[in-house]
């Protein structure tokens, strides 16, 4: 009896063992959700739909972008940590989720270690901009400006890249600027544009095309290179404030458990998508530098934010607003 129960069991294991390969070996087996977890029309929502068009055309199943704002991103990535490792859910963001985030709220709805990236994608520099209702020019007039008579300044939300750079600011001058959160960067650039805010220190493809029409004024960009879009632009080195360098990295994340045969096909197919003359034409005119870092690499990269980030997020006394 006792033979028969350790066949039956034995038997059962096999059958779950060979059930979950032929799974793995026929990913994807149903359609995919690549989840944003910020508004749409954002830079890594553009990323997002340019690799679902591609991964669609050469795995043979939908790739649905689904936009699940919210949180600096904690929503969206909230999500995906809770659904089935399987490769059908996917997180596509920008690392300030998980290197700035865990240092700033006390209570996250996921663990970093729930999730894992796949791969860094690219990366982008930020743009300082103001209205030129503001009469403001440079960097350095920006600075004294909001020592004088203070200014507001916009960001894609609490724990953002842009409420990061605020925070900077003014621990390296002084200066008295308020941040305003928005949800995404889309908004945030617009209230700039609107004349809500008086500037902000946003992704830099949301705001070219603005300085490019002169609708606003460019001061620096935050990369320790000028851009290859405005190659007229000081870094925030060469203007004065090396301190305000940063970069956003733009990631593909999935559950933890999730299969190494299902993370490497998805890999292959999210890299080879970027190395497409047509995507890298799109990502070059977003300004952004192709990376395509995965296992190790992608690991060490976010880790390296993650750590530069506690020590700031503790410094400048930021917070959730």
């Amino acid at each position: 009896m006792k033979r028969t129960a350790l066949r039956l069991a034995l038997a059962l294991i096999a059958a779950t063992a060979t059930h979950l390969a032929t799974a793995q070996d026929s990913y994807p087996n149903k359609p995919v959700r690549f989840v944003n977890n910020f508004p749409a029309g954002g830079p890594s929502d553009i990323l997002a739909r340019s690799v679902a068009q591609v991964l669609q055309e050469t795995l043979k199943q939908p790739f649905v972008v689904e936009n699940k704002a919210g949180a600096a991103g904690n929503i969206g990535a909230a999500d995906v940590a809770r659904s089935a490792p399987d490769g059908h859910t996917v997180l596509f963001g920008i690392d300030t989720t998980f290197t700035v985030n865990p240092h700033l709220y006390t209570n996250m709805p996921f663990k970093r270690g729930e999730l894992k990236p796949l791969v860094v994608m690219a990366s982008s520099g930020l743009l300082v901009g103001v209205n030129p209702g503001t009469g403001i020019k440079t960097l350095a007039g920006m600075v004294d400006a909001a020592k004088t008579r203070g200014l507001n300044f916009s960001s894609a939300g609490s724990g953002s890249p842009g409420h990061l750079a605020v925070e900077v600011i003014k621990d390296a001058t002084q200066a008295r600027i308020t941040h305003v959160p928005y949800r995404g960067n889309t908004p945030a650039v617009t209230a700039v544009l609107a004349g809500e805010v008086d500037g902000g220190v946003l992704a830099t493809p949301g705001m070219l095309p603005h300085v490019q029409t002169g609708k606003i004024t460019a001061l620096a960009v935050t990369t320790r290179q000028r851009s290859r879009l405005a190659p007229e632009l000081p870094t925030v080195a060469e203007a004065g404030l090396k301190a305000l360098e940063q970069e956003v990295l733009y990631v593909v994340m999935v559950p933890a458990a999730t299969p190494d045969a299902v993370a490497l096909t998805l890999q292959k197919g999210i890299v080879e998508a970027l190395k497409r003359p047509d995507v890298q034409a799109r990502m070059n005119q977003l300004d952004l530098v192709f990376e395509g870092l995965t296992g190790a690499q992608a690991a060490q990269r976010m880790d390296a934010q993650y750590n530069r980030y506690g020590p700031i997020v503790k410094a400048t006394g930021m917070k959730v607003e």
